[in-house]
């Protein structure tokens, strides 16, 4: 929790940023693997459980049911290392996400400080401008090793890439640059409005909290909890597709689930989910989602405030230690 009553956008300079947000990443990446393994492989599941006629071909893909029961399942039959597949490229990404993010919503936050002068947006007009320009950067620049961490996580027994360096090389072989760009159409559009929800709802909730009396000083995780939870709900059924169409390519019948249907394009995908397992299909996954999406920032906004307030008073006295 901050000390002083700055909003997150105020604070710290351009290095301070940059470090505290690649250390949150870093940390909260870690932390949510295992979670965010099952929510992939449910999200790429496209039979029904409660429709046997669509387990016809399945071609040994497995059905799973529920979050514990995923994990479980995975456990039993890939060993637990395997709750952290696709960690290498999703830790990277993780990093510069994060760092990318929280540089860019400071450095918007500060443009529209100067374009508009004494005219100032709302904080909560600001903070969703800013969010959502964070957002789709860090989202364009980083999606190639996201990709990764998709196909690497989607991976069985049967592994359908070696290392990561052999993936790369893989897909740019057989898929050409835009490869690494597959859902990148769906990516922008739920960051967005995911995003600017997010910091609109932080900045609005984290002073409030940082007052309440919370075990620990935990208003900065509540505040980032309660963000996630709201801005994820929302657009979860574009992170599904983009998701269904990440796995698409010359391999998408060697993952775990070996019968994920041939989707092209954004609304189509939607359709083609819609009229094959209808609404609910779009929501695979939601449960663990949030269970994910919750720790997730929490952890990330608890780790970059302390990170940045460590940094702020390392500075701090490295520069009284000058003066005299």
């Amino acid at each position: 929790m901050s000390k002083s009553d700055q909003r997150l956008q105020d604070e710290g300079s351009r290095r301070q940023v940059l470090i505290a947000g690649a250390t949150a990443g870093l940390i909260s990446r870690f932390v949510v693997a295992p979670l965010d393994v099952v929510k992939i492989r449910l999200q790429l599941q496209s039979h029904s459980l409660s429709d046997p006629l669509s387990h016809a071909g399945l071609g040994g893909s497995p059905i799973y049911k529920g979050t514990v029961g995923t994990l479980r399942h995975i456990v039993r039959h890939e060993g637990v290392t395997a709750l952290w597949k696709g960690n290498v490229p999703a830790e990277m990404m993780y990093v510069a996400y994060a760092s990318i993010q929280f540089t860019t919503y400071r450095s918007v936050t500060q443009l529209l400080h100067r374009a508009a002068g004494e005219d100032r947006l709302p904080h909560a007009a600001e903070s969703f401008v800013s969010g959502a320009a964070a957002g789709a950067t860090a989202t364009a620049s980083t999606y190639p090793l996201d990709l990764l961490r998709t196909r690497f996580a989607a991976q069985g027994n049967d592994r359908v890439y070696a290392s990561l360096w052999r993936a790369v090389r893989d897909i740019r072989r057989d898929e050409g640059a835009r490869g690494f760009f597959r859902g990148l159409t769906p990516a922008l559009a739920l960051i967005v409005p995911s995003m600017g929800l997010f910091f609109a709802v932080y900045e609005g909730a984290r002073l409030p909290m940082s007052r309440l009396e919370l075990p620990g000083g935990t208003g900065d995780a509540a505040a980032g909890m309660l963000a996630s939870v709201v801005a994820k709900t929302g657009v979860f059924p574009l992170d599904l597709v983009r998701k269904r169409i990440q796995v698409q390519g010359p391999t998408r019948s060697r993952y775990v689930h070996k019968n994920i249907p041939e989707y092209a394009g954004t609304v189509r995908t939607i359709r083609t989910i819609l009229e094959r397992e209808g609404a609910r299909g779009l929501y695979r996954g939601l449960t663990v989602s949030l269970f994910k999406a919750a720790p997730a920032s929490a952890v990330t906004m608890w780790t970059y405030e302390r990170t940045l307030n460590f940094l702020r008073q390392g500075d701090g006295k490295m520069g009284d230690a000058e003066s005299i």
